[in-house]
């Protein structure tokens, strides 16, 4: 195996580890699941820097991890879009890598935040949609009388657009120091 993927692979390991670190540090709990944290800041982290295959299997390890640690079941499929599904579409904020990377290395502070913006924000929007889903087909048991179940699962995950814009705040810290201390080079496959 060579150092490059070597590095990715730790990567992957050190962003999930953080990832249930920082779940562990919440803001909101929401009643039937959910928070408001910075778990997702680690994800975005490595699929920005590393590209989309290696956000997605960072989020789908930490999705598992997240189930193992604090699982809330309704129903045997509903886990598996809640967690890995959920935390899987995640690391769709690295299809931005290359264009993202190549603003960092040329120090153009304004288009990597748009770069990472864009990326968290897509990323972030493929979690919601999941856990959405999710909630439209297995919670809708929660939701209030008269309310649409689509109307219930709409608001009840707004705690995910929530936790994206805080990560996407710490990310446009993190992301030019973390690039002047550990160079991705721009000429990186945006996969692993």
């Amino acid at each position: 195996m060579d150092s490059r993927r070597t590095r990715v692979l730790i990567e992957i390991a050190l962003s999930v580890a953080l990832a249930a670190v920082l779940a562990m540090i919440t803001v909101w709990r929401m009643p039937q699941g959910g928070s408001v944290s910075l778990n997702m800041l680690p994800l975005f982290i490595i699929a920005l820097r590393r590209g989309t295959g290696a956000g997605l299997a960072a989020g789908a390890l930490y999705g598992a991890v997240d189930f193992l640690v604090n699982p809330y079941i309704v129903h045997w499929i509903q886990p598996i879009l809640d967690y890995p599904v959920a935390y899987g579409l995640v690391g769709l904020s690295g299809v931005v890598s290359r264009p993202l990377k190549a603003a960092l290395s040329q120090a153009a502070y304004g288009a990597s935040v748009a770069w990472a913006a864009a990326g968290i924000a897509l990323g972030g929007l493929g979690r919601y949609i999941a856990h959405f889903a999710s909630g439209v087909v297995f919670f809708g048991s929660f939701a209030p009388e008269g309310q649409p179940v689509w109307l219930y699962s709409a608001l009840y995950n707004t705690y995910v657009p929530v936790s994206a814009a805080a990560a996407l705040a710490a990310a446009i810290v993190i992301l030019p120091v973390l690039e002047r201390a550990m160079p991705s080079r721009v000429s990186d496959s945006a996969g692993t």
